[in-house]
C-alpha cells in the first residue's frame, strides 16, 4: 500500500486519489465544475460500504470547501485530495481542497443574519464532519481538510 505524507498515520491507506481540473487564466464566474471529485468521493466511500447518510454529509463538506477555494481562494480549478484511511477499527475519510491564497478561512464568531446568502459554509463543514482545519501549502496557497470516521 501506498502512504500520504500530508495525512498522518497513512501506512493503513487504502486509497488516495489527486484530482485537478485545468487551470483558466481568469476566475470565472461560475464555479468549476466540481463532479468529478464528487464522483470519486462516492465511488470510493460505496466500495467502502460506508453508510448513505456519511456520503452525504461527505459530499455536502466537499462542495462547501471546493466552492470556498474557488471564492474566496481565488482558485479557479481547486485540488481535491481525496484519502481513505483504514485500521482494525475505524476508517477515516480524510478530503483536502487546495486554492492558491494563503489567506486562512475565518469561521464567523456572530450569529449570521437570516438573510445573508453566505457565511455560513465552514459552521455547516464543522457540524457535518469530525475533525477541519487548515494547513499551508508547501508551494503556496493553503489546503483545507475534514476528516470523516466510520467504524470499520
Amino acid at each position: 500500500m501506498n502512504s500520504c505524507p500530508d495525512v498522518p498515520g497513512s501506512a493503513g491507506l487504502a486509497r488516495s486519489t489527486e484530482l485537478s481540473q485545468p487551470t483558466g487564466s481568469a476566475k470565472s464566474p461560475e464555479p468549476p465544475d466540481w463532479s468529478a471529485a464528487r464522483e470519486e468521493l462516492r465511488d470510493l466511500l460505496a466500495a467502502a460500504e460506508w453508510a448513505d447518510e456519511l456520503v452525504r454529509d461527505a459530499e455536502l463538506a466537499l462542495h462547501e470547501l471546493f466552492v470556498n477555494a474557488w471564492k474566496h481562494g481565488g482558485s479557479s480549478a481547486p485540488v481535491v485530495v481525496v484519502v481513505l484511511l483504514a485500521d482494525q477499527a475505524l476508517r477515516t475519510l480524510r478530503v483536502s481542497v487546495a486554492d492558491d491564497s494563503p489567506a486562512l478561512p475565518e469561521q464567523r464568531t456572530r450569529a449570521a443574519d437570516p438573510f445573508e446568502l453566505s457565511g455560513r459554509g465552514l459552521h455547516l463543514v464543522r457540524s457535518l464532519t469530525h475533525r477541519f482545519g487548515t494547513a499551508p501549502h508547501k508551494r503556496g496557497g493553503k489546503r483545507v481538510w475534514f476528516e470523516l470516521d466510520s467504524a470499520a
